[in-house]
């Protein structure tokens, strides 16, 4: 019986995230149609998630896509197929890796901030002065920090392509010995827009849903500086295992 008792509790729990999930997002997607707009708020949010978020995003595209012709390359040697390591390399980054990579470091350092900020303000009793003020706390803290990741969150992933491809390139011509030619071209060979523009979209769903993950986390957080806390980290977690999922789904659609 206490088996049944723990299974059920994690179902209501779940179907209770989901269902504040889905409230942060319609209302921030109701206010975002409400005037008055922020638009210095939301310039500041972009380049906190866009500007702020390169060089974490470019280390980890660019040792990827590097890692990814280092581990191929030789794999293909044995075969005599090393001309198709830029494919793998190219549509690896573009389809897959790029935006999963660029979300997962944006969601570790941006959508725990986001759950930290809000968090503090729900427990410093801050959102509640909105509401005393007559102001929507969502209009003002979700919906910047919402749209902000769904429009930086493709140009990071655009940068992420080209920074894996750049590393293949850098690993298999530079210290492989790969012909270069051979390699530039079949970088391109099987690409389509289709490859490009599915990582977009990926990109996009994935700033969406770390943005409102770690807004809503932060939003119902209760329990003083010890609920920010786990509120940050569940963020994390929760946005994380949300993009690998939708992740899978997204694919699926795209390249069934």
């Amino acid at each position: 019986m206490k088996a049944v008792g723990a299974v059920d509790r994690i179902i209501i729990r779940l179907y209770e995230e989901l269902g504040r999930f889905c409230i942060i997002f319609w209302k921030a997607l109701f206010w975002t149609f409400r005037r008055p707009w922020d638009f210095r708020e939301w310039l500041r949010q972009m380049a906190r998630v866009g500007v702020d978020s390169i060089p974490v995003v470019f280390l980890a595209a660019f040792f990827t896509g590097a890692v990814i012709a280092l581990e191929t390359f030789e794999g293909f040697q044995r075969f005599h197929a090393e001309g198709y390591v830029g494919s793998v390399v190219s549509l690896t980054m573009l389809r897959e890796l790029s935006p999963v990579l660029s979300a997962l470091m944006v969601t570790g350092r941006v959508g725990s901030a986001y759950a930290a900020e809000i968090g503090t303000m729900r427990v410093t009793e801050q959102i509640d002065a909105f509401y005393a003020l007559a102001a929507d706390p969502i209009q003002y803290l979700v919906v910047p920090r919402m749209w902000a990741s769904l429009i930086m969150m493709p140009l990071l992933t655009i940068m992420a392509d080209a920074t894996g491809i750049l590393g293949g390139w850098l690993v298999a011509v530079g210290l492989l010995k790969a012909n270069a030619v051979v390699y530039e071209q079949s970088t391109f060979q099987y690409l389509d827009m289709k490859d490009f523009f599915s990582g977009i979209i990926k990109a996009a769903v994935f700033g969406l849903i770390l943005a409102v993950t770690g807004c809503m986390k932060g939003f119902y957080t209760k329990g003083g500086a010890e609920g920010v806390g786990k509120a940050t980290t569940q963020s994390v977690v929760m946005a994380s295992l949300l993009i690998l999922l939708s992740d899978f789904f997204l694919t699926k659609l795209m390249f069934r």
